[in-house]
């Protein structure tokens, strides 16, 4: 009885569908819209040098050994990282002279009319390093894996999921991105190729356990050089692909030469300082005044053994400066600020501490091109505005130290920093406020409780600088949502209605145009305010290296601080993105060491290189 009720009931399922009576849901799959634009460009200039040779080992150094290898969770977010990231590629890149996007792991990219979704074109012969084809599924995955509590990574959780919507699949080789919400297009692609990198999907398993499990394994990348060998606590080796997939495209040829990167941990600068004179490191970075005027000199440099190389760059700028926490009942007076900034005698710290070396800063988001407002030029060092400033706050008297007093109290405040090295130039600063009749007290703290300490805002001045991206962020750092409360950004506690109004236009804002100018003004208006006080800009990297260490003609591109600190370094040498365009060449390293081995000498080489030099 029940086999026929059933044979009756799927008779008449048949007949009403027939009929059209009700129809059977089926997933449909995602279309590519109709009028998609799809561009590429092979176009730009490439960057690397049809001179290169492959081979040769580059020696570098590490001042500790990495906690994990794992670029999420805990212990993840240290020096070492940057060298693992520099080897997964993105789906499109950022040309490091022109600014225009050229292919990654896509051939082609369009943009979706809503303002929040890119599309790509994967190339066919995109390969992981154990052979397997990058697929759009990979794209998925990155979205499971960092939405995952298992990775114990809370912000990537977040923002994986209120600033990364979804990924679309429509076949083999075609997908999508889709941010949260709308975005300039000219920052869109830093959503949906720079931030959302693919993740093998095949090789992770289980996520389950993860912190532990793939604490020391070797993912399998995308780009040139993949970890070859680990001696634990002592060094780590990567090796270049003899068959890497990327090789022979435009932007890629004739990067990526050397066979090995290897670094040796060496715990001491100096000792690393004196590897480095014997030439047991190829490169050394030499940006510390201390070491470009005062170590780097001798038999090696004078023989020609080897170069050093100053060269600037234009790459976005720290906010490097004095940050003044508006919630002191000092600071909170305006005047008091403006007079501070005349008496912040940071021209001085530049010249007697720093040789001149750095660049004097105007601007909170200098480097940023069109988005910096040029107009804008930091308050001069002047004892006779700053006592007027404070004299209008009420601060005109003085007591017998020199150090103005009110209503029986001292004008007398805190600065908090974070490293030793900065201590003799807020020695010098604090001997200038006393001058104005400002007492200033030094609070040295390790890095990372100063950087607590001043989010927590328990500070009065914090001497330091936040490095942002490719585009000024004032929203974490100026925004009253951020204000009087602990765990922000907003150091200054600034809590401004203008200020807010102004960085609520900016953030949503999608017209390149309107959001140069809304920049324009809020710099303005950071200014104005004097909360935070211009420091310097280092716009250059600066290096010794061996002269058998050999790089194109312009020896490093316009963008090239954005992404890699130094020219030599395993970014600089070998980020997919702009890297990669040193090679040692084996007849001048054989020439070189039976030279000095001789006593014969070369012509001694120090070149500034100005290619990129903003004036």
């Amino acid at each position: 009885m029940n086999k026929l009720f059933a044979h009756h009931r799927l008779v008449s399922a048949l007949l009403m569908f027939a009929c059209g009576l009700f129809s059977l849901s089926v997933a449909a799959k995602p279309q590519l819209p109709d009028n998609l634009q799809w561009l590429t460009n092979d176009e730009d200039p490439v960057f690397a040098s049809d001179k290169a040779i492959k081979g040769g080992t580059i020696h570098d150094w590490l001042p500790s050994f990495p906690l994990t290898l794992r670029t999420v969770g805990p212990d993840s977010n240290g020096s070492f990282r940057p060298n693992i990231h520099g080897n997964q590629m993105q789906l499109v890149n950022t040309h490091p002279d022109t600014g225009k996007l050229i292919p990654g792991l896509a051939t082609h990219w369009a943009y979706g009319d809503d303002q929040k979704t890119m599309y790509f074109k994967l190339n066919p012969q995109a390969r992981w390093s154990d052979g397997k084809p990058v697929t759009p599924e990979d794209f998925a995955f990155t979205l499971d894996f960092m939405r995952s509590k298992e990775i114990v990574a809370p912000w990537y959780n977040n923002f994986f999921t209120t600033e990364v919507d979804k990924v679309i699949i429509f076949d083999d080789h075609t997908l999508a991105i889709s941010s949260t919400k709308p975005r300039p297009q000219d920052e869109l692609h830093v959503y949906t190729s720079e931030n959302t990198r693919p993740i093998p999907r095949h090789f992770y398993k289980s996520l389950k356990g993860f912190v532990k499990k793939y604490n020391w394994k070797v993912v399998p990348n995308t780009g040139p050089y993949q970890i070859s060998k680990i001696k634990k606590g002592k060094s780590i080796t990567f090796k270049r692909k003899k068959d890497w997939w990327a090789a022979d495209l435009k932007y890629y040829k004739n990067r990526f030469n050397v066979d090995k990167v290897k670094f040796t941990v060496i715990r001491d600068r100096n000792l690393a300082w004196e590897y480095f004179r014997k030439g047991k490191l190829d490169v050394f970075d030499l940006t510390l005044p201390l070491y470009w005027h005062e170590k780097a000199r001798g038999d090696i440099f004078d023989k020609g053994y080897v170069h050093k190389l100053w060269f600037y760059t234009e790459s976005p700028q720290a906010s490097q400066g004095i940050w003044l926490n508006q919630d002191n009942e000092i600071l909170k007076d305006k005047n008091v600020r403006l007079g501070i900034a005349h008496a912040f005698n940071i021209g001085k710290v530049n010249e007697q501490v720093l040789r001149g070396d750095y660049v004097l800063k105007n601007s909170i988001s200098s480097g940023f091109g069109d988005f910096t407002n040029k107009d804008i030029r930091a308050r001069k060092f002047d004892l006779a505005k700053a006592d007027e400033y404070f004299s209008k706050a009420g601060w005109g008297q003085r007591g017998p130290d020199g150090i103005r007093v009110k209503d029986g109290k001292r004008l007398s405040l805190t600065t908090t920093y974070g490293y030793e090295a900065h201590t003799p130039r807020l020695v010098v600063l604090k001997e200038e406020f006393k001058r104005a009749g400002v007492e200033i007290k030094l609070r040295k703290l390790d890095g990372a409780a100063s950087f607590k300490s001043v989010r927590e805002k328990k500070h009065d001045i914090w001497w330091g600088a936040l490095i942002g991206g490719r585009w000024p962020q004032y929203w974490g750092q100026f925004h009253s949502d951020n204000a009087h409360k602990p765990q922000t950004n907003n150091f200054t506690n600034t809590d401004d209605p203008q200020m807010d109004r102004l960085i609520g236009a900016f953030k949503s804002s999608t017209n390149t145009e309107q959001r140069v100018q809304l920049a324009h003004q809020i710099q303005q208006l950071i200014h104005d305010q004097s909360a935070w006080i211009a420091g310097l800009d280092v716009p250059y990297v600066r290096n010794a290296y061996w002269r058998w260490v050999r790089f194109p003609e312009v020896p490093g591109t316009r963008l090239l601080g954005s992404r890699a600190p130094y020219v030599f370094d395993y970014n600089g040498a070998f980020d997919v993105s702009d890297g990669g365009q040193l090679w040692i060449d084996p007849e001048i390293k054989k020439e070189t060491l039976a030279a000095r081995k001789q006593g014969k000498a070369f012509a001694p080489v120090t070149r500034i290189d100005t290619t990129y030099k903003v004036e």
